[in-house]
């Protein structure tokens, strides 16, 4: 195996051109992710079996030939538990990739669980325990040393020597379409722009609230969102759930006011009292045919419980039949997003969200049957 660490504009050209020619990629990202909002890219590692190249983004001020390589579809691209890679992807350069599949996402479909990790999956084909001591190192910070670099090619090149093995145990289960859609679909997801005009439901206990209230905390929950954007900030390092709760529960008319309100962030007021206060006036302008609804909450809809029982019984009666396990063909979160658009609660319905269940190889398999036993099972 030949090894490249990419530092220089034209190695870069060169290495991509050489895996430009690869029908496999194994590729892996390192990156640093502690108190921003967006992850930091360290390094992108890629291997075709022959050769190993770590590319070195903070020496390269453009990786315009490694985006190639990723939208490239006559090219198979290999990543293990892809959901972060594809932040990083979205964040540096908004790459969406092509042709791509999660090796976690295929162990799954062969019995291993959701979320098998990369060691255990080296440790499961070849009987090697990894080393994972740098696993949590600075990958921004330079030099990058011998024992960092060597981890690093490791990764790519075990994945690559286990992909055929994999791909094959896949294809002969009968699986292998449902994992590429179900990578499909991760991507599609993670490439979704963020509603912003829904993030306020998803602040903590914001369920409580009446309209007015939610008004106030839809208008709050738009200008957190749009700061850590702007400043690159983790979404509670710009103010914490319970200041927006007892801001927009309370409505305070001044900085004295909001200091004196039970469950505040005192620092939040003191660093953007000021700003919060002009966000709330400006939202208490609006009109009150624009308010959203109250929030109605899924596990106090009657007969919510019993529903779902029936939905976890019946799913795990076509695992059974499959071989798979139950929480391959659905989630408890995706079991509740059935339910909530099958009892249109807070507006959801099929026809203007995506149902998990609904969609790709599991509206096949189980899902138009589901949709049926609820029909004639639930009220």
């Amino acid at each position: 195996m030949q090894n490249h660490y990419v530092q220089e504009s034209q190695h870069l050209v060169e290495v991509c051109q050489l895996f430009a020619q690869s029908p496999v990629l194994a590729i892996d990202t390192e990156f640093v992710r502690t108190r921003t909002l967006y992850p930091k890219l360290g390094l992108l590692q890629v291997c075709n079996g022959e050769h190993i190249a770590l590319i070195d983004p903070v020496a390269l001020d453009d990786l315009t030939p490694f985006w190639q390589l990723l939208t490239n579809s006559d090219i198979c691209k290999v990543l293990h538990a892809c959901s972060e890679d594809l932040e990083v992807f979205l964040s540096a350069a908004n790459c969406k990739p092509v042709n791509l599949i999660d090796s976690q996402i295929m162990m799954a479909f062969l019995g291993h669980g959701l979320s098998m990790g990369y060691a255990a999956m080296v440790n499961h084909f070849t009987g090697i325990e990894l080393d994972k001591s740098e696993s949590r190192t600075d990958w921004t910070k330079r030099p990058l040393t011998e024992r960092q670099l060597t981890y690093a090619a490791a990764d790519v090149d075990h994945l690559f020597g286990i992909y055929p093995k994999l791909l094959a145990e896949l294809t002969e289960s009968g699986w292998l379409a449902a994992a590429e859609q179900e990578t499909q679909a991760l991507i599609e997801k993670k490439f979704t722009p963020i509603d912003e005009n829904s993030l306020y439901k998803q602040v903590k206990m914001s369920w409580k609230l009446g309209g007015k209230q939610l008004n106030l905390l839809k208008a709050l929950a738009i200008w957190r969102f749009q700061q850590a954007q702007k400043r690159d900030l983790p979404i509670g390092f710009v103010a914490k759930d319970h200041t927006l709760m007892a801001l927009a529960k309370n409505n305070p008319p001044s900085i004295g006011a909001m200091m004196k309100l039970e469950g505040i962030e005192i620092l939040d007021v003191k660093h953007k009292g000021n700003v919060m206060l002009a966000v709330l006036q400006q939202a208490d302008k609006l009109p009150v045919e624009s308010y959203p609804e109250k929030i109605v909450r899924l596990d106090e809809y009657p007969g919510y419980k019993q529903a779902f029982k029936k939905v976890k019984t019946f799913i795990a009666g076509i695992a059974e039949q499959c071989g798979l396990l139950s929480e391959n063909l659905a989630s408890k979160k995706q079991i509740n997003q059935f339910l909530t658009c099958h009892y249109k609660i807070n507006g959801a319905e099929p026809k203007n969200m995506q149902v998990d269940i609904l969609q790709n190889w599991r509206l096949n398999l189980f899902g138009e049957k589901l949709q049926k036993f609820a029909d004639n099972n639930f009220q």
